[in-house]
């Protein structure tokens, strides 16, 4: 039997080949080239439930496919901006793609088995359709697993490849929803906006007002919007003076600094009279002493999915909050 194995990125299709070639009947692991001389092929034995099979790995770039308007509403003024909500879109391998989708189509006729080692959140799910896509349309035979892992850790890695799950078409659909609606929101408005106002403002650029772009985007302007609330915030704060109490003491075992509950004062005659009676009783007496050991153990590896639920509920950070600041691929 033969698997072919697709990473999302070069580097974790080389990571993960090295840790699963570590045993005793893997030959060894075995490198080629493939169409794109960025994602090489490695190949080695291993056994999955008791099954042996030769391993052949390679990886994507991240999204093998993107989604577009066709053809005819492409060009700025071939329609009307509000045309593009209900302008028929596709998706494709794009031309600088087109290596990766030849190696993928000559790897996969040659395999009965197509394992899925693409990232464990939604936007992994749908790259790793697109990879079932562009792999099936060479061989319909193939048998399709999904395997979920955390981290590039030994145990991580063994663990998944011999608990094989089936990929999820829902997480799959999400991201292409999401992908269509950023597509059209974000066309439409950047059409209409640099339509409007690029000739009623003097903008200040150094490239040709004939290609000058007011870019919109569903994500970009809540974020932007985040970003100019904390400038305003900031800009609106006055400074205002306070005066603190500071205690330290110095022995042959060190020096003790102690902190003050009330923190500070912003009244200065108060804190002044405080600090008068502190120098007419210059000595304090230890009245008690609190002794506790903290363990800090190394969190467990979320998936990106995990971490939002997680972060949701025990936190009460909102989705739009997190998808801000979560980085998108």
């Amino acid at each position: 039997m033969r698997a072919l194995n697709v990473a999302e990125k070069p580097s974790v299709a080389k990571a993960v080949a090295g840790i699963l070639s570590k045993n005793p009947v893997s030959g060894g692991l075995r490198v080629r080239d493939g169409r794109s001389r960025f994602n090489r092929i490695f190949e080695f034995n291993y056994t999955i439930q008791n099954q042996q099979f030769q391993m052949a790995f390679t990886s994507v770039t991240g999204h093998l496919m993107e989604i577009e308007f066709e053809d005819r509403y492409r060009k700025w003024h071939s329609c009307d901006p509000v045309d593009l909500y209900h302008a028929p879109v596709r998706k494709h391998v794009p031309q600088d793609k087109s290596d990766i989708q030849k190696t993928l189509e000559e790897e996969a006729r040659t395999c009965q088995w197509l394992i899925l080692w693409l990232d464990c959140d939604r936007e992994g799910e749908n790259i790793a359709f697109e990879v079932v896509e562009v792999c099936t349309r060479a061989n319909r035979n193939l048998n399709i697993w999904r395997a979920r892992f955390s981290a590039l850790i030994d145990r991580d890695i063994h663990y998944a490849v011999q608990h094989l799950l089936r990929p999820n078409q829902l997480f799959a659909d999400a991201v292409d929803v999401r992908q269509e609606i950023d597509l059209r929101i974000g066309a439409s408005f950047t059409r209409f906006q640099t339509m409007l106002l690029r000739d009623a403002f003097v903008l200040d650029v150094s490239a040709d007002d004939r290609n000058l772009v007011l870019s919109y985007g569903p994500c970009q302007f809540p974020t932007l919007g985040f970003v100019v609330e904390r400038f305003w915030e900031i800009q609106s704060h006055e400074p205002e003076e306070f005066w603190t109490i500071n205690c330290t003491h110095n022995s042959h075992e060190g020096t003790a600094s102690f902190s003050w509950m009330r923190g500070h004062l912003f009244d200065y005659t108060c804190a002044t009279i405080l600090y008068e009676l502190c120098i007419q009783e210059p000595i304090a007496t230890v009245i008690d002493v609190k002794q506790l050991e903290k363990l800090k153990y190394p969190p467990h590896p979320l998936s990106t999915i995990e971490l939002e639920k997680r972060a949701s509920s025990v936190f009460t950070f909102s989705i739009l909050l997190m998808c801000a600041g979560l980085p998108d691929h």
